[in-house]
């Protein structure tokens, strides 16, 4: 059972099933492996999560193991990492303390269920937005929240060019530069005019840093990736767009406007102040958070936002996907665009 473009692969199948369950059987070093429940689980706007029931007999897993299965779906974005080197990169941040699901196995094999997957420990929570940023234990205990996220980020980029190599990423001159450099080719290759993206990338580019400290950057550290249990951060999800990276750039995602659920006061993903999460993320870090470049990188998020819409988009009107969250995406443009021209007037600088 191969799945190609335009299919939905699903683990309802016995025979995919048993091929499953052989790998891992190999990958646990166990007897025998029993795939008691197969749940799609939901959000995952680009990937599919299955969430595993599994009964291991002997090896060092033995027992009962609640997992998730996360596999690509039929189509994708252009920056999203495929399963190994995506992996790879969360059993680095798992390594180092990063509270994040720990991963298991991965399988490039294509015979098994028809494309590349991971495996990860299922991590207790929810991640939804729309209901995290009204949820009243959240809100009792959004100080501790800010804090954790703060801690957590500061852990995930310890990892540095130095401490660290991975062989899928490269090592930018000028990773804003780089990005907008790209972006500008994705557009010309887009049918329609974007001069508000347009706008936000020149004014990006004229006011791009002059010096980047290179770290491990999330790139998609934002609420919708976050579990979050009674009120308690629980793992951080979805490494699909790690990147070296201006550290700024992953504070500057997570307190941009576009995440904040509504709740715009709560600048720090619509959940909690800026203050507690900016002096745990100094405190754990040593490093200076610098709000003028927190505001660049904010601007540059919604403009990578914007790009991703389209992308998104595309899955849809061009790829066929029928995914609901793909084909909604594109109905954000509008709303990132007026973002972008809000922050950015012509007689706007940084100095």
């Amino acid at each position: 059972m191969i799945f190609g473009p335009g299919t939905d692969p699903t683990l309802d199948d016995p025979i995919l099933r048993k091929r499953l369950a052989n790998f891992i059987v190999s990958a646990a070093s166990a007897n025998d492996c029993v795939i008691d429940g197969v749940t799609r689980l939901e959000g995952g706007a680009i990937q599919e999560n299955y969430a595993l029931d599994l009964e291991i007999s002997s090896g060092p897993f033995d027992g009962c193991l609640s997992t998730v299965l996360r596999t690509s779906a039929p189509t994708g974005v252009a920056d999203s990492h495929d399963r190994m080197p995506e992996f790879t990169i969360m059993r680095a941040a798992f390594d180092v303390g990063v509270l994040t699901p720990r991963p298991l196995w991965c399988c490039e094999d294509r015979s098994v269920i028809g494309k590349s997957f991971s495996i990860m420990l299922r991590a207790p929570g929810e991640a939804r937005g729309d209901v995290l940023g009204y949820d009243a234990a959240i809100a009792s205990s959004s100080a501790t929240i800010a804090e954790q996220l703060g801690h957590q980020l500061a852990k995930i980029h310890t990892i540095t060019p130095e401490t660290h190599r991975f062989d899928c990423l490269t090592l930018p001159a000028s990773p804003a530069l780089i990005s907008i450099a790209h972006y500008r080719a994705q557009l010309e290759q887009n049918d329609g005019d974007f001069a508000a993206i347009e706008w936000g990338l020149r004014w990006l580019e004229r006011n791009s840093p002059a010096h980047t400290e290179l770290v491990l950057l999330h790139r998609d550290y934002r609420i919708g990736n976050f579990l979050f249990d009674k009120g308690e951060l629980t793992a951080i999800l979805d490494w699909e767009f790690a990147d070296w990276g201006d550290p700024h750039e992953d504070i500057g995602w997570l307190c941009a406007q576009c995440w904040r659920v509504g709740n715009t006061q709560r600048e720090v993903g619509g959940i909690a102040d800026r203050a507690p999460f900016y002096k745990a993320y100094q405190d754990c870090s040593g490093r200076e958070v610098d709000p003028s470049q927190v505001f660049y990188w904010e601007v540059y998020a919604h403009v990578r936002w914007a790009m991703i819409a389209l992308q998104q988009a595309d899955r849809y009107l061009v790829g066929g996907e029928l995914n609901l969250d793909a084909a909604l995406s594109g109905h954000r443009l509008a709303e990132l665009e007026t973002e972008i021209l809000r922050m950015t007037p012509p007689e706007s600088a940084l100095t």
